[in-house]
């Protein structure tokens, strides 16, 4: 859809007269003058509040066996069953007025890598054309640590993992894409509420001397050293259908911790799960109700408020499910108090920029040029942070040598432009490719009054709030109230500070790839994509970030096959349960089993909980339901070492209706004769809830 700024013969003799009387004047329009010249146009959106509003969701949950997870880089904690499928949460936001569209996801995965991005937006192409580019769609990762991994392009993020994983990755890229298929086809009229709380009792900063190091007037602007902030997002049909929400919260998805081996969504994950509940989510449905708790600038943000790795439960179940109560909670009342309507139309800017060598201006440093370093870590990212310790202290730094690895480090590795870092690994001279992306993708897209700025880094609190303010400032006039982070977006290259963050070198500072100016050079760029918004320019879209989908390699060995011993079969019984429970009570039911890598049964369940009626079984329970837990173990059944066990495991809720029920397992084992793979399935005796 065209703008019609022309309406009339004399309004286009004036602005004619005005472009020919600017093609005299040698000197370039400062930044006020493009804004006075671009508030002279009528913004066809003023005063907008109908949006085509469409929402989408989709299983992207990998191997649930003998695949490393991603977050904690811990080579022994291996996937070994699901407490929560992962889900890919896509919405598609249109405005008529200025005929553009957005895409935003919500993925729970640890990080967006770039290949992931790169093939979704290949596989949208060849479906829509250009409708869908990098330009207008921002994927975002919950950053859960639970998730499988092995699914990046780059060395450093598969190192633990033991090379790339092609079926993980392809559940991800194609679940992504499947979820903004359905998003894109259940587009309809509809308007969109926002509505914005703090929660006080969620989140602590997990590095508070650093954030100290931040100038004192600077920290004087906010009550707290973490964003307490959640905005939401309510989105409707014109016909009163509820379509779903977005909501933005900064906290690390480390309630879970590194010696969790069960797949799961964490603290967002459960967030998801609560609200999706309460509307009658329907998982397999092409349209229903999608609840998407988005992440923010969580880079120093901990759901571990007790300290260490103290969420406040008994265990890490207990924890995610306080931490993911309390952000449903509050998302649930800013839901039913939405009354502000989402005024204005959509737009964005992207651009890839060159990481590495991007010169940074004096206004937006310490007055002095900067440039940016090839990609390296510190000696304290080995550390780890608080809610998931490594190896070593952090704070190492080369101003205050304090071992003779940091001396050995500091005079031999580090370079000045990496500043007080001791290097550990320099990704950004590996070959033949980067083990780090270093050309990667900015963006900014406007939803009316609310912008997204979309990183593919974790920022720290003061990070974002710095990025935030940027973005206001200039998107201000065009009625632009609110600007939200999106963390963890489109791609991933570690962390982003503050200078005076970096300079304490703890695991945030450290993570930084680019040197102590990256920030700055964030800003700088960002700051270009928000004036173009502003002056309706276009940007151009920088390099082409190198494409790594046939450089792969993996030392993973595949399933082989599945075997059990002669007098068993597979989904037969290993241990059964009793005849009769109370609620509250668990029920534990062991099975022969094939492994989960032959079938991920996405979209699908590996159990299923059943209640008798009359003569038929009714699913009450599915592997992603939160009071069931799918277990997956090798057994040794020698001579052949091919055995598995499957448990599966049901806490009977408190509410659950009394009655007849039972429990199925369903799964794939696969032949050593002839490599075919085979379904099979199993229950166990029926039993009886009081």
């Amino acid at each position: 859809m065209q703008r019609r700024f022309f309406s009339s013969p004399r309004l286009l003799a004036a602005v004619v007269l005005a472009l020919a009387l600017g093609a005299c004047d040698t000197d370039p329009p400062d930044e006020g003058e493009l804004s006075t010249r671009s508030d002279a146009l009528a913004d066809p959106c003023a005063g907008n509040q109908s949006f085509q509003v469409g929402a989408g969701i989709y299983d992207i949950t990998g191997p649930a066996a003998e695949l490393g997870m991603m977050g904690y880089a811990m080579v022994d904690q291996k996937t070994a069953g699901i407490h929560q499928r992962l889900r890919s949460r896509a919405f598609v936001i249109s405005s008529a007025c200025n005929g553009k569209r957005a895409v935003f996801v919500s993925a729970d995965v640890g990080q967006v890598f770039q290949g992931v991005r790169q093939q979704v937006v290949e596989r949208l192409r060849a479906k829509y054309g250009t409708l869908y580019t990098d330009d207008n769609v921002l994927l975002s990762a919950t950053h859960t640590h639970s998730g499988p991994g092995g699914f990046s392009h780059y060395a450093l993020y598969n190192l633990t993992v033991l090379g790339y994983d092609k079926q993980n990755f392809e559940a991800i890229v194609d679940g992504v894409y499947q979820s903004i298929v359905r998003a894109h086809d259940n587009l309809a009229p509809g308007g969109i509420r926002v509505a914005s709380g703090d929660l006080l009792d969620a989140s602590i900063n997990r590095s508070p001397e650093a954030y100290l190091r931040n100038p004192s007037t600077e920290r004087a602007q906010s009550a707290h050293d973490t964003d307490k902030r959640m905005t939401l997002l309510r989105l409707q049909g014109d016909d009163g259908r509820e379509v779903g929400i977005i909501n933005w919260f900064a906290v690390h998805g480390t309630s879970m911790g590194n010696d969790n081996l069960l797949i799961s969504g964490d603290n967002k994950g459960y967030a998801s799960y609560l609200f999706e509940k309460l509307k009658g989510t329907n998982y397999t449905a092409q349209r229903t109700f999608v609840a998407a708790f988005a992440q923010s600038n969580e880079g120093d943000v901990t759901p571990n408020i007790y300290g260490g790795t103290n969420g406040g439960g008994a265990n890490d179940f207990e924890s995610t499910e306080l931490s993911g109560r309390k952000q449903y909670t509050l998302a649930k009342a800013l839901y039913d108090s939405a009354t502000v309507p989402l005024t204005g139309g959509v737009d964005y800017r992207h651009a890839y920029v060159k990481m590495d060598e991007v010169q940074v201006a004096p206004q937006y440093a310490d007055g002095l040029a900067h440039t940016t370093c090839e990609a390296a870590i510190g000696d304290s990212m080995l550390a780890g942070a608080e809610d998931g310790p490594g190896f070593g202290y952090e704070g190492s730094t080369c101003e205050d040598i304090d071992s003779v690895w940091t001396v050995f480090n500091c005079t031999l590795f580090t370079t000045p432009c990496q500043g007080e870092k001791p290097i550990t690994l320099e990704m950004g001279t590996m070959q033949p490719y980067p083990w780090t992306p270093e050309v990667l993708p900015l963006q900014v897209v406007r939803l009316g009054n609310v912008a997204l700025v979309g990183v593919p880094f974790e920022p720290t609190t003061m990070a974002g709030r710095r990025l935030r303010k940027q973005v206001l400032a200039q998107l201000s006039p065009l009625g632009v109230d609110q600007v939200i982070i999106a963390g963890l977006s489109n791609a991933y290259a570690g962390y982003l500070t503050t200078r005076e963050e970096y300079a304490k070198q703890d695991y945030e500072g450290a993570s930084v790839h680019f040197g102590p100016w990256q920030l700055a050079a964030v800003q700088q760029e960002v700051d270009k994509l928000a004036i173009a918004m502003r002056t309706g320019a276009s940007v151009a879209p920088g390099p082409t970030p190198r494409d790594l989908r046939n450089d792969q390699t993996t030392v993973q060995t595949g399933v082989v096959y599945d075997d059990k011993p002669l007098t068993a079969s597979f989904g037969g019984l290993v241990a059964d349960a009793r005849a009769t429970y109370t609620r509250g009570e668990t029920v534990s039911v062991k099975f022969w089993g094939g492994h989960p890598k032959n079938n991920l049964r996405r979209q699908g369940s590996f159990l299923q909980v059943q209640r008798k009626s009359g003569t038929s079984w009714v699913t009450v329970a599915n592997d992603w339901d939160w009071e069931t837990k799918y277990r997956w173990q090798r057994y040794d059944c020698a001579p052949t070492f091919g055995c598995s066990h499957v448990t599966t495991e049901w806490k009977i809720p408190a509410d659950v209706t009394p009655g007849t029920y039972r429990i199925r397992h369903d799964g794939d084992w696969k032949s050593g004769w002839d490599g075919l793979i085979r379904a099979y399935s199993g229950t166990s005796r029926e039993f009886t809830v009081n």
